[in-house]
């Protein structure tokens, strides 16, 4: 298939590119980063610029794609002010979902977030009802970021309604490549007190990759969102003497199906998309938290 990627010079976008190309498609690259005028690596896919909050350079991006891989964003609420994250990431989501509806894109695969329920950004004290996470938990945002994503959720939904197209939106858990997982998972590894809103839940970019490039081919009809993380947990902790330890009765916990479970389920995702990740922490740290190169 033709597939326009957003967002391809993120982690994300970036990851997402390489494992479709390898998967046989036609792949546009599509970002704000400027364009640099040299000759392109061997098998570089197309690269177009393009802010995608105008909607003149969203359907310039789209026209003639097959299905459209919307994963450009700015990644958290905390470093913008926050009418900046909201109106960038949910009128790029417009602007793309409306110009892959009236463009005729059979496939668009949303790149929406774990913190839609609620439980990343909040202003007030704010946990999961249950663990693991799944897709039925209430959803309940306070930031612009979660906000944003859930409505891209639900522009999603609208657009299944008023034409052909099938969407996906995955909500990955906090992604990680083999530069930062010592610096972003040590210190959870170390001590668990470190559960992160995610409840020690985290994805290898890859592995989001592979569940991306199922997305992009799936055949399933209508909307379906599907949370992506890896099944253990960061550090390998038993996960219910954890839960109970570090947040007491406040987080029902449900059954698991490994003692180190992540705090979010992928159950819906191995059911319906065949996705089966393949990578863990450990294969890029030891037991302390740190590089295995050391």
């Amino acid at each position: 298939m033709r597939v326009v990627v957003t967002g391809a010079h993120g982690k994300v976008g970036s990851a997402a590119v390489k494992a479709l190309a390898e998967a046989g498609h036609e792949v546009t690259a599509v970002d704000v980063t400027r364009p640099v005028w040299e000759r392109s690596e061997p098998d570089a896919p197309r690269y177009q610029q393009a802010d995608l909050t105008d909607a003149g350079a969203a359907y310039a991006v789209t026209r003639d794609a097959d299905a459209v891989v919307h994963a450009a964003a700015i990644p958290d609420p905390t470093a913008n002010p926050p009418h900046v994250v909201f109106q960038n990431n949910l009128m790029a989501t417009f602007n793309m979902i409306e110009a892959a509806v009236r463009l005729g894109v059979s496939r668009f695969v949303n790149i929406s977030s774990e913190t839609v329920p609620g439980f990343f950004f909040p202003e007030r004290p704010f946990v999961p009802d249950y663990a693991p996470v799944d897709e039925e938990h209430p959803i309940r945002p306070q930031d612009p970021y979660a906000l944003a994503k859930h409505f891209g959720e639900q522009l999603m939904d609208a657009a299944v309604r008023r034409s052909d197209i099938r969407c996906i939106s995955l909500r990955p858990s906090w992604v990680q490549w083999e530069g930062n997982y010592e610096r972003n998972l040590g210190p959870q590894v170390r001590d668990a007190s470190e559960s992160g809103a995610g409840l020690w839940s985290y994805i290898d970019v890859y592995d989001l990759a592979d569940a991306i490039v199922l997305a992009t081919e799936s055949n399933l009809p209508g909307h379906e969102v599907f949370y992506i993380a890896s099944p253990d947990n960061a550090g390998g902790h038993d996960f219910a003497e954890v839960l109970r330890r570090y947040h007491g009765g406040r987080i029902q916990l449900r059954p698991l199906a490994r003692p180190d479970a992540s705090g979010i389920s992928c159950a819906k995702a191995h059911r319906l998309l065949g996705w089966q990740p393949k990578r863990s922490w450990r294969d890029y740290l030891d037991e302390n938290g740190h590089d295995l190169e050391r």
